[in-house]
């Protein structure tokens, strides 16, 4: 019994998640949630949605995944930053608010950044691990989940901006 489950714990890992296998659920809107800006003041995630698309990304300066992603964002707002609302939501895990600053700026991260000190809106969005981007359409559906490094934001995008 122990080598099966050993077996099927390996299997399970050595099969790529996919985008969409994680996280929300295609078509769902995410529950409410209260972070902080990096000054310390509350703010609603809501507050971003419903005015025209959204792409979150859940990551932090630790984050490998994120790093390697980190070009396709700033690519992506560079191409799209006028049309769709990016928020990184930095976690609290093994990092504070002025670590995150301090990445913000030597990184130049041209979107707002954000801090999930408590964690809601990593339980609002079902985030599973760092570099996890949710893409919502206008009216605040999801549209894409994605993870890793290496994620198509670009159809991610074009599928959220479509009318």
């Amino acid at each position: 019994m122990k080598r099966f489950l050993l077996w099927a714990l390996c299997f399970a890992f050595a099969t790529p998640l996919a985008a969409q296998d994680i996280g929300l659920e295609l078509g769902t809107k995410p529950g409410a949630a209260t972070v902080e800006t990096l000054d310390g003041a509350p703010v609603d995630l809501a507050q971003f949605v419903g005015k025209k698309p959204v792409l979150i990304e859940f990551w932090a300066t630790w984050c490998g995944n994120c790093a390697a992603l980190e070009p396709t964002m700033l690519a992506m707002h560079k191409k799209y930053g006028a049309q769709v609302e990016f928020l990184g939501v930095a976690v609290s895990i093994n990092q504070s608010v002025s670590r995150v600053k301090a990445y913000v700026a030597k990184h130049q991260l041209p979107w707002t950044q954000l801090f999930d000190r408590k964690g809601e809106a990593g339980g609002a969005y079902d985030a599973p691990a760092t570099s996890y981007v949710v893409v919502l359409d206008k009216t605040g559906t999801v549209v894409y989940t994605g993870l890793g490094g290496d994620q198509d934001l670009e159809s991610a995008l074009k599928k959220a901006i479509a009318p």
